[in-house]
């Protein structure tokens, strides 16, 4: 790929950090943002940790990248300080930026790392906990997931619920000294080896507000009674969602997390950071690396134009996805400008294997490692329409925060 996809990328990058879409009451801007100076070192640090590990024999390059799992890499990534990286001190972070932490997320992609132990805890659950958490809490949580030693699984969705977040059934009702749960969650990655897991539940009545009567609660799912977990096995023969059921599972008081009835606005700003990494774009980075290694410099006009369109949507939605870090570095809540990312990220992540299946047949390639990769990536494919939110609800997030409905 020459020079000419890769100015194509800088100029897509440029239009994109310009676009900006301004009406009363609309603001919505991707601005320019640059990693910091540290960031070099910082990727240097990352790449002699993972080559190390690698070497040792610790973990292998996984083709669908940060789903992999295994805990004594995340241990050796808390006790590098790259986990919890943005947290205080005091509760075992390293009081870093989102954009270095940024820096960290992209090595670990690019390179295949199974980060799945952590992944929860560290994106989501652990900036919940430090935001909303008690101060008990903070200090039983926090320290151990920076350590990589604590896992989180994340309970959202809901059978007969489709993408209707606001429907959820799973209720949490007081009982002496806690709270009684009963319901149900699906889809709910790793609840089979997870610790922990924080569920949105109903503590509260329905009323015409379908957002009001949410609360998030801790649940203990190594100690707690009356829970079921059920395996999903995916198309590629993985094991990595589950169904969840809860039968008048008890609940201790200081399992809430935040205040009751605030559940709905505590998930609405915690699945910013879930839709705008770039794991969104990078989960199968791999492939597309996959594929570059082994056209080589022998890559036929067509196969050269076909990349450079990939490198050129992988550029700009990385300068869209490193603006909202920033936006959230800056404390903002840029729920809209995530739910685009991820859109977007979606889309470019269903198309690359089409793209690397037609470059494949018509370069004749038959590399056993690229189609393995491949194969991979095709099958788990589907479900990227639906983790984090379908895409459907996505466009409904962007249309009504631009007043198009």
């Amino acid at each position: 790929m020459g020079v000419a996809s890769y100015s194509l990328a800088v100029r897509v990058s440029l239009l994109l950090s310009r676009f900006a879409v301004k009406a009363p009451g609309i603001h919505l801007r991707f601005s320019p943002a640059v990693l910091p100076e540290t960031g070099a070192n910082l990727r240097f640090e990352v790449r002699a940790l993972l080559e190390e590990t690698r070497a040792a024999g610790m973990w292998l390059a996984e083709g669908l990248s940060w789903w992999g799992r295994n805990p004594e890499l995340s241990r050796a990534l808390g006790d590098a300080g790259f986990i919890g990286m943005t947290w205080p001190k005091q509760y075992g972070g390293a009081e870093r930026s989102q954009l270095e932490r940024y820096v960290v997320t992209e090595e670990l992609l690019a390179a295949g790392a199974p980060t799945a132990f952590h992944w929860f805890a560290d994106r989501q659950i652990g900036p919940s906990i430090l935001r909303y958490g008690t101060e008990e809490q903070k200090q039983r949580f926090l320290p151990p997931i920076a350590r990589g030693e604590l896992s989180f699984a994340v309970g959202m969705s809901e059978p007969d619920s489709g993408s209707d977040l606001a429907s959820i059934r799973t209720r949490a009702e007081r009982t002496d000294g806690g709270w009684r749960l009963n319901g149900s969650k699906i889809w709910t990655s790793y609840a089979h080896q997870a610790e922990y897991c924080v569920a949105l539940v109903r503590t509260a009545p329905r009323s015409d507000d379908r957002h009001a009567g949410m609360s998030q609660v801790i649940i203990d799912l190594r100690n707690s009674h009356g829970i079921t977990v059920r395996p999903i096995i995916d198309l590629p023969g993985r094991h990595d969602f589950n169904e969840v059921f809860f039968e008048d599972t008890f609940l201790p008081d200081d399992c809430l997390l935040g205040s009751p009835g605030d559940g709905w606005a505590q998930v609405t700003s915690e699945l910013a950071y879930e839709r705008s990494g770039p794991e969104r774009f990078l989960t199968n980075f791999h492939l597309l690396c996959a594929l570059i290694d082994v056209l080589g410099g022998s890559a036929s006009a067509a196969a050269d134009r076909e990349v450079g369109r990939l490198v050129s949507r992988l550029w700009a939605l990385r300068t869209a996805s490193v603006s909202v870090a920033a936006m959230l570095e800056a404390g903002g809540t840029p729920n809209v400008e995530s739910a685009l990312v991820k859109d977007l990220g979606t889309n470019f992540q269903q198309e690359l294997p089409e793209v690397v299946r037609r470059v494949a047949a018509d370069e004749e390639i038959c590399d056993r490692t690229l189609l393995d990769v491949l194969g991979q990536v095709v099958l788990a494919s589907p479900s990227y329409t639906i983790q984090g939110g379908a895409t459907e609800i996505l466009r409904g997030i962007v249309a009504r925060g631009l007043r198009l409905r």
